[in-house]
């Protein structure tokens, strides 16, 4: 079957054979048995030789210009009498009056159907509509968005949202690492509780240790030696800085009188 675009080029032809007075003109659509042949032959007459190079030079010219298209064979330009253009899909002939009646082409294509230029302009549209649906049938049909939020928002009872799906989300977000911290944390606290545990136990016998013993009326001020006496009330009286320094001349007093004795 011809295409739409084949259909144009003919229409183009035509047109063409018109401007330059061509003579009954006619269109054959071969049958699809001719098929291999050509889809149509366009045949039209001329008064003299100069107008049958005058129509073929036209033609030539307007599928050129307007599609780019290039006869494959060009026969009889010399003679004049008939024309031969052979566009593959368009076979067209242009003929002098007396050599179309001896040949007599449509007498010869008994099975082609007889168009007029009419009836191949109103085929052309309904081939394009056609193929217009074939087209919008087989595009995809587009989605409509959708407007819903993704978080349905809390209303207040004036109607009004008082909470947004961003923070909602965000909350999301942060849940997962919340629940992995808290292991972590637990494991921390779990290892230094021990630590903790033996600080406040060691803490009261230091306070132990640097507390003043009281014995037999006398009070120990912290392992070094000195003693102070009690009174009657158990407070211990306070020691005086020669009272302290006591011991320690009483222990180097010796060490001094050996030295003496060593120098006479």
């Amino acid at each position: 079957m011809a295409t739409p675009e084949t259909r144009r080029q003919l229409l183009v032809a035509i047109a063409a054979c018109d401007d330059k007075k061509g003579e009954d003109t006619r269109i054959l659509e071969l049958d699809p048995v001719d098929s291999g042949l050509a889809d149509f032959f366009l045949i039209t007459s001329a008064a003299n030789d100069r107008q049958v190079v005058a129509i073929a030079d036209e033609i030539e010219f307007r599928l050129k210009k307007d599609f780019g298209l290039y006869a494959t064979s060009v026969e009889g330009r010399r003679q004049g009498e008939w024309i031969l253009l052979d566009y593959v899909d368009i076979v067209i002939h242009v003929f002098l009056a007396e050599k179309r009646a001896f040949y007599n082409i449509e007498r010869l294509r008994k099975s082609a159907r007889n168009l007029s230029p009419a009836e191949v302009e109103a085929e052309l549209k309904s081939l394009l509509a056609k193929k217009t649906l074939a087209v919008r049938k087989s595009a995809p049909a587009s989605k409509a968005p959708s407007k819903a939020p993704a978080v349905a928002p809390k209303k207040s009872a004036k109607g009004e949202s008082t909470v947004s799906a961003k923070p909602a989300k965000k909350a999301a977000k942060k849940a997962p690492a919340k629940a992995v911290k808290a292991p972590i944390a637990a494991k921390t606290a779990a290892k230094k509780a021990p630590a903790k545990a033996a600080k406040t136990a060691a803490a009261p016998k230091a306070v132990a240790a640097m507390a003043p013993v009281v014995s037999d009326g006398r009070v120990s001020t912290g392992g070094f030696g000195r003693v102070a006496p009690v009174e009657k009330t158990g407070v211990p009286e306070p020691l005086s800085v020669a009272a302290m320094a006591a011991p320690k001349a009483a222990k180097k007093a010796p060490a001094k009188a050996a030295k003496k004795a060593n120098r006479k």
